[in-house]
Formats: C-alpha cells, sequence, structure tokens
C-alpha cells in the first residue's frame, strides 16, 4: 500500500500539470517516466474496460510496475462499469494508486468504492462524462479530492474541447463553493487539452489539466510548464 496521498501535498496556488501516460511511449515508459519526472504533478492513467469507455487501457500490473519506476503520485481514472467498479479500485490500490477516480454515473457503486479504498489509505475523486449533468456530482463531494470533468466523449483521442466545457467548470465550482468544499477540492478539467484551450479552462476554474501529446510531445517541456504555470483563474 503506497503512503496517503493529501490535496494538501500538491501546490494551490498555480495550475497543476497532470500528464497522461495514455500518451507515453507505452513501448518505452520507463524512459518517458524519467524525462517528464521533474515537469509532471501528477501521472494520470486511464483504466478501461471495453464497455463503459470504447477501449482497453491499463490493468493492475501495469500500474504495479510503474509505481516501482516513479515517486511521483497516481491517478487512476476507472472508466468501468458499476459491476465492477470496487473490485477494481481495490485492485488498483493494491497496485499502488495514490489517487483512484470512479464516475459519478456509477452511483452507489461508486461510492461504496471510494469508501472501500478510503479505508486503505487511498484519495478518491470522480469524474463526470460530458453529457451527464454537473449536477450528478453531488452526492460524491464529501468523499473526494478530485473533481474531473470530461470536455469531449469517453475514451477517444484526439477530440476537440466541447463548448460546454468550460461552463460545465463554473457549475462545478459553484457546487463546491455551496457544500464548503472549495478550498480541499482539486477541480480538474480532461480531454481537449490543447495549446488554445488550456487558458480557457484555466479561467474557467480548472485546477489541473490532464496533458496528453501537450506534454509527451513537446520538445521544450520545460518551457511547456513554464506556460502552464504562468496561466491565471478567473477572479
Amino acid at each position: 500500500m503506497t503512503e496517503r496521498f493529501t490535496v494538501a501535498s500538491l501546490p494551490r496556488d498555480r495550475l497543476l500539470g497532470e500528464f497522461s501516460l495514455w500518451s507515453a511511449d507505452l513501448a518505452n515508459l520507463e524512459a518517458d517516466l524519467k524525462r517528464t519526472r521533474d515537469h509532471v504533478d501528477l501521472y494520470h492513467i486511464d483504466v478501461a474496460d471495453g464497455r463503459f469507455a470504447p477501449t482497453f487501457l491499463f490493468f493492475p500490473d501495469q500500474v504495479a510496475r510503474i509505481a516501482k519506476l516513479t515517486d511521483r503520485p497516481l491517478h487512476v481514472h476507472l472508466m468501468v462499469e458499476a459491476d465492477i467498479v470496487e473490485a477494481q479500485a481495490v485492485q488498483f490500490a493494491e497496485a499502488g494508486a495514490h489517487l483512484i477516480s470512479v464516475h459519478a454515473e456509477n452511483g452507489e457503486a461508486g461510492l461504496r468504492a471510494l469508501k472501500t479504498v478510503a479505508g486503505m489509505g487511498v484519495a478518491g475523486g470522480v469524474v463526470l462524462r460530458l453529457e451527464t449533468p454537473v449536477e450528478a456530482i453531488e452526492p460524491f463531494v464529501g468523499a473526494v479530492s478530485f473533481v474531473t470533468l470530461l470536455g469531449t466523449a469517453i475514451g477517444v483521442k484526439g477530440q476537440g474541447l466541447s463548448d460546454t466545457a468550460c461552463p460545465r467548470l463554473e457549475q462545478a465550482r459553484a457546487i463546491l463553493r455551496r457544500h464548503g468544499r472549495e478550498a480541499d477540492v482539486v477541480l480538474a478539467a480532461d480531454g481537449g487539452i490543447r495549446q488554445e484551450t488550456v487558458p480557457r479552462l484555466r479561467a474557467a476554474g480548472a485546477e489541473t489539466v490532464v496533458l496528453g501529446s501537450l506534454a509527451f510531445g513537446d520538445p521544450d517541456l520545460a518551457a511547456r510548464m513554464r506556460w502552464l504555470h504562468d496561466l491565471k483563474t478567473a477572479a
């Protein structure tokens, strides 16, 4: 079991960089972990069952290996159906995840999964598909450290950011504020992350963005992250 992940360990005075390992060189992952280690705040690991999302991605043995190769926090995003979410959460907690996010669409099963991994010392998060009303996060707000809103259809690379993504972030921020969780829950944007969209997402209240090719494909990652850190949120 890993050390307990806390939001308090992350900078809150700048935009965080969360790097999606789906965009890393999967045939040479160790090299990409070493190359990006000094620039990343968290590694984002998508898990997909081929049912909830139209692909298959990362499994526990891979995450266990990744956990041995880096000291950076690992955020596992479970894109899986409700009938397996609790079992999957336990497997990835045992593999070394520091933070596990379930989908609000998993309902009560997702809440049970978060309670289970919390007992294992693993922080919890909730993710929302683009087509699901933002209000669906409300039952999860008291149980999570991260709220992630998808800005594109789930599980498909290379899509453009939806026009609804920024207003949805603002809605989520209002919900966190209403529940008294605005200061201690990180609001994240995932999907459609591009040079031209990151400033818009930051202005709408995103505190971290899930970077794919914008991180792993940039020849000057240090400059990219200086640019990212300097972006300001709306007052």
